[in-house]
């Protein structure tokens, strides 16, 4: 027994294909990963050999463009609602870590967890001194701004990537907050670590 004619079983393949190529176009643009830039608009690759060298070859305050992986090896308390967290570099010896800040305005992370592989993009500072208000990082390094600015001035877009999703980049993002170790403290700055 035919249901459908043969004009209409056409139609019903060609909204059948047609949404089937709509779904796949907006899932591999949902799940792209950003392009990391320098300063100058020149792609970023991972450059996590740099960065060490940054870490146990330049003054305090040095800044630079990090683009790391590697998993997280310790979790820092949150602090003026920036999540704070340490990178092990992959392939590299356990000295080898940076601290990853993320401005949660940039939209929440997920539960953060020990051996969780990370992809970070943003500015790189050695942090081994007192700067200003800001105490030393733990691991004599940071890379902040690890998400998109919004203002398009004075920083490239960063990210970060955790177990393969792309947090801090295009607004679509959550924009729930979690809540912080410390919620009393006020948030006076953009970018605090």
């Amino acid at each position: 027994m035919n249901f459908f004619s043969t004009q209409t079983k056409r139609l019903l393949l060609g909204l059948l294909t047609l949404s089937s190529l709509v779904f796949a176009t907006s899932t591999s643009q949902k799940d792209k990963t950003p392009v990391c830039q320098r300063k100058q608009g020149q792609t970023l690759d991972i450059n996590a050999s740099e960065v060490i060298n940054w870490k146990h070859n330049t003054p305090n305050k040095y800044e630079n463009r990090g683009h790391i992986q590697g998993s997280i090896s310790k979790l820092f308390p949150n602090k003026n609602g920036h999540r704070h967290f340490e990178v092990t570099f992959q392939d590299k010896t356990d000295e080898d870590t940076i601290e990853i800040v993320y401005n949660e305005d940039f939209g929440a992370l997920p539960e953060l967890q020990l051996g969780m592989n990370v992809e970070a993009c943003g500015d790189y500072i050695t942090a081994t001194d007192v700067s200003g208000p800001y105490p030393p990082s733990p691991d004599g390094a940071i890379i902040h701004w690890v998400h998109e600015n919004p203002s398009g001035k004075g920083h490239p877009d960063g990210f970060v990537i955790i177990e393969g999703t792309v947090y801090g980049y295009g607004r679509a993002q959550s924009e729930t907050k979690p809540e912080t170790n410390s919620p009393t403290q006020p948030r006076n700055r953009e970018e605090t670590f």
